[in-house]
């Protein structure tokens, strides 16, 4: 349960309390009170109204279908405490309403007029932590530094620009310019930041956990069952799936999520949808997840085998070719028009889906021109409470080599993320009635 957003701050906004049953909690009288209050008040809200008038007036870049759309899968948060109140920087504790799950919310203010947010996270507990008040010294900022940069250096991507961000991280180090940050969050915040101004990569990011993370382990029994509990909680992140009229087929889904335990939900959505005559594939509020499922999604529409994307690891320096399956339950829909809806926030596997099936020629992109981010990442701890997660790989497509790495992908045709279903829908139409006729 993670969400990450660049806001704005709610201003005028009086001094409140959110109740979580027979108990109150006192949101601090701060600029970062007054955020989390305006915060929590449109995230909670089931008025759509509510919600875009909050996005248009502090929060432009934010999107309204990926708020709601996460308050879909919480149900809303309860707040259970405030850990940590500064002016410009609060850390508090909240439990799902409808999944049940403890996060710790972190928001850092800008220190600009007005205020901005600088960070606005939530993130889930694994269970039994204890969080700490961790207080950053001078050791522990130069022992992040060097397990950042050592991380860098051995999975980055791109070695020259890795080298690149290591010396801009000791050219600030050296400067001073870390040297007040004294709490976790402000100095992962401002490495994420330095990080990416130099490498662009929006997958590249420093992380401060203020807890102990148990060491790393093979997933225990308990582990798998508690993973998949959340994973059938949450539906395999699929959304709707229905029969629009025209009989065209609608399925909106929210992440690529385990293909080894959530092939069953994705049999049964594509069965519902064989026999309709066309179809469309909503991933405008898709944030990503694993390629195999990726690639299991699209093997429905294809009916032989079709290599669809290469994925190259520079640390092994090997390339693992990712091709349509050739076996899959159920039904393939290798003959209905595709077509795929997308937004500026459909972000990496989910841009993978968009990519292979644009570049195959199978679908239809409509909406958006998408995030930017190809490269798969994965987490390293880099000192005590933080950890890295570098991308270590790039996504290519067979023939031309090429990606969607800050660029994103274009869609066929392009227009506003609100409209893309309505537009979509024309176009099925207008191709089903041409097939008829041609028939």
């Amino acid at each position: 349960m993670t969400i990450s957003r660049k806001s704005t701050l709610l201003l005028a906004l009086l001094w409140a309390a959110v109740g979580i049953g027979s108990a109150q909690v006192t949101v601090p009288d701060t600029p970062a009170g007054h955020t989390l209050q305006a915060w929590l008040d449109a995230f909670n809200s089931s008025d759509r109204a509510k919600v875009e008038a909050y996005v248009k007036s502090f929060d432009p870049a934010q999107s309204v279908d990926g708020l709601i759309a996460f308050r879909s899968q919480t149900g809303g948060f309860d707040l259970l405490s405030i850990e940590s109140s500064e002016p410009l920087h609060i850390r508090f504790l909240v439990k799902g309403r409808s999944d049940g799950i403890t996060a710790l919310g972190n928001l850092i203010l800008k220190d600009s007029q007005p205020p901005t947010v600088a960070n606005l996270s939530v993130r889930a507990l694994p269970p039994g932590v204890k969080l700490e008040n961790v207080v950053v010294d001078s050791d522990l900022r130069k022992r992040v530094i060097d397990g950042v940069n050592a991380s860098l250096d051995k999975f980055y991507i791109n070695a020259a620009v890795a080298t690149q961000m290591e010396d801009a991280l000791l050219a600030h180090q050296k400067a001073g310019d870390y040297d007040k940050m004294i709490d976790g969050d402000v100095f992962a915040t401002q490495l994420t930041t330095d990080l990416q101004a130099v490498s662009r990569d929006r997958h590249l990011r420093v992380n401060f956990l203020p807890f102990k993370a148990p060491p790393p382990h093979d997933p225990t029994p308990e582990d798998e069952a508690r993973f998949h509990q959340q994973m059938e909680h949450d539906n395999c992140a699929f959304r709707k799936v229905e029969i629009l009229p025209n009989n065209i087929g609608y399925i909106k889904f929210d992440g690529f999520m385990d293909a080894s335990f959530c092939g069953p939900t994705v049999a049964a959505a594509m069965g519902f949808v064989a026999h309709t005559d066309a179809l469309i594939f909503d991933i405008r509020q898709n944030g990503g997840g694993q390629p195999d499922m990726v690639t299991l999604i699209a093997s429905y529409l294809f009916d032989s085998p079709t290599h669809l994307i290469d994925i190259y690891d520079r640390s092994k320096n090997s390339t693992k070719q990712n091709w349509t399956l050739s076996y899959l339950p159920g039904p393939r829909l290798a003959n209905q028009p595709v077509f795929v809806l997308t937004s500026k926030g459909t972000f990496s596997g989910a841009e993978e889906f968009a990519f292979d099936l644009k570049n195959q020629k199978r679908a239809t992109i409509v909406g958006e021109t998408t995030g930017g981010g190809a490269h798969p990442v994965s987490g390293h701890p880099v000192a005590d409470y933080f950890m890295v997660g570098v991308p270590f790989a790039e996504s290519l497509d067979p023939v031309t080599k090429t990606n969607w790495e800050g660029t994103g992908v274009e869609p066929d045709v392009k227009v506003s993320a609100e409209d893309a279903l309505d537009t979509a829908e024309k176009l099925a139409l207008d191709k089903i009635k041409t097939q008829k006729t041609a028939q």
